[in-house]
């Protein structure tokens, strides 16, 4: 669960302190242990331990691997999420999807295979 504060998002795992920008481009290899949003395009892959909230705006190309993933945006990619995987109304995901949990709201559009995995 997501919650704005003053602008500042604050999650499970604590408070949203980087942002990578709706201006922003990323190409490579992401890694992060604190909670991160993307609200701009990447393309790569993204390996982590933690928490990812790819907003609405953005735009990503890449294999994910996270503890928990929430999608607002629209995301190419094969997605593993150890914890849970969160697909917004404004959501898209084309690619295959692992996670111990799925939440699915209305509006999502969804192009893959999902697989459920035991909790960790």
């Amino acid at each position: 669960m997501t919650k704005k504060n003053n602008q500042l998002m604050i999650t499970e795992h604590g408070a949203i302190s980087t942002i990578l920008g709706k201006e922003t481009y990323f190409n490579g290899i992401l890694t992060f242990k604190k909670p991160l949003q993307i609200s701009g395009q990447f393309e790569g892959e993204i390996i982590s331990d933690g928490y990812l909230y790819i907003s609405e705006e953005a735009v990503i190309k890449a294999n994910i691997k996270a503890h928990t993933v929430i999608v607002g945006g629209h995301v190419t990619g094969n997605v593993v999420a150890l914890e849970r995987i969160e697909m917004l109304s404004t959501g898209k995901v084309n690619g295959n999807i692992k996670t111990a949990k799925l939440q699915i709201a209305n509006g999502v559009v969804f192009d893959g295979n999902c697989e459920m995995i035991p909790p960790k």
